[in-house]
């Protein structure tokens, strides 16, 4: 079959693959419909490791994908208890735990200690035809969403998960630093639950345009986001904080901007795998600083809010790229061209953009 394998930095390569080996019990064969690129993704693709986690051989990348069923293994048990069956439709988490660890035993899946991940290595992903998963990750689809949407239930889990972490009430002011994808979700979340006002720092103009369209009050390039934050809320800071972008100095500005007492959340994952925060903002604050990893038993929620029209995923979608031309959208989003805010990878059609 075809995939496509990071072999080193930016060395991404279309080549034929093995077909996956038949489901076991409770496994499931999907073919893969639609996939999207990640961040994470790119930082594999642009430093052959993400944190301490190195590539050391050709890796299929990719863990966000909407499937159909092929071929199912005895007892195929999805996510939501009922068996599947050739032909059903899925969205599928890409973590696979253990659930046999403390962590699993106490409900956080997400810290599974033997906690294996797609398209994380030694774990080939979704950018190849079709792979074996657990029926357990699978999540059926209802037919008001599409297998694009699918796909991008993924990333709103991790914008779920973020949001769970902050604590969110009614009335919060919030400050969110990236309007990637992820940082987008976490906006329409976040005001979805009442956060009022909402600024969102960012540097890249058409992403900013994206924010201000959803709600967002833009902090204008150029200004210091801490003090500018703290003008516009009348000294006081915001309640919470997102660092959902990539630089280290966006978390100490997102601590800048927090009010005394205040939570500041980090999803983004540093190129370096360091943390940049001076002491003496948080200490002095006495901020509650909180880590936020993937998504904890999210798929249910978030097929529920897509299904009920509650949050825009396809309106995220800037570039549709077919499997083949995945080099060039690595290529794309690395570089930030082309007003890119997310790429969808199609599975048997041409470009679109």
């Amino acid at each position: 079959m075809k995939g496509v394998r990071l072999h080193g930095v930016r060395d991404l390569r279309v080549e034929e693959i093995p077909d996956p080996p038949p489901p076991g019990r409770g496994q499931v064969l999907l073919r893969v419909t639609a996939a999207g690129i990640c961040g994470s993704d790119l930082h594999s693709y642009s430093d052959a490791r993400i944190g301490d986690t190195l590539v050391t051989r050709p890796l299929v990348l990719g863990h966000e994908f909407a499937a159909v069923a092929e071929l199912c293994g005895p007892d195929p048990v999805a996510g939501d208890g009922r068996l599947l069956a050739p032909g059903v439709r899925v969205a599928v988490d890409p973590a696979s735990p253990c659930l046999e660890c403390d962590m699993c035993l106490r409900g956080d899946t997400h810290i599974c200690r033997h906690l294996h991940f797609c398209g994380l290595s030694p774990d080939d992903g979704c950018f190849c035809e079709r792979l074996v998963a657990p029926a357990r990750s699978c999540f059926r689809l209802p037919p008001v969403i599409d297998d694009e949407s699918g796909a991008l239930l993924e990333p709103l889990g991790v914008a779920m998960h973020a949001l769970d972490r902050g604590r969110i009430m009614k009335g919060d002011s919030v400050a969110i630093f990236g309007a990637g994808p992820i940082g987008l979700l976490i906006l329409q979340l976040a005001l979805r639950a009442g956060a009022s006002p909402v600024f969102v720092v960012e540097p890249l103009s058409w992403r900013r345009e994206f924010a201000s369209r959803m709600g967002a009050e833009i902090i204008t390039p150029g200004e210091q986001p801490g003090a500018a934050i703290f003008r516009l809320t009348g000294g006081k800071g915001v309640d919470v904080a997102f660092e959902a972008a990539w630089a280290d100095t966006s978390v100490q500005s997102a601590a800048e901007s927090t009010a005394p007492g205040g939570r500041l959340v980090l999803v983004g994952i540093p190129s370096g795998d360091t943390l940049t925060l001076r002491h003496s903002t948080a200490r002095r604050k006495e901020l509650t600083l909180v880590l936020s990893r993937r998504m904890k038993n999210t798929y249910p929620g978030a097929i529920r809010m897509v299904n009920e029209n509650l949050v825009d995923l396809k309106g995220l979608i800037t570039h549709r790229f077919p499997l083949p031309d995945l080099p060039a959208a690595f290529a794309l989003n690395a570089g930030y061209k082309d007003n890119v805010v997310k790429v969808i990878i199609t599975y048997g059609g041409k470009r679109a953009s």
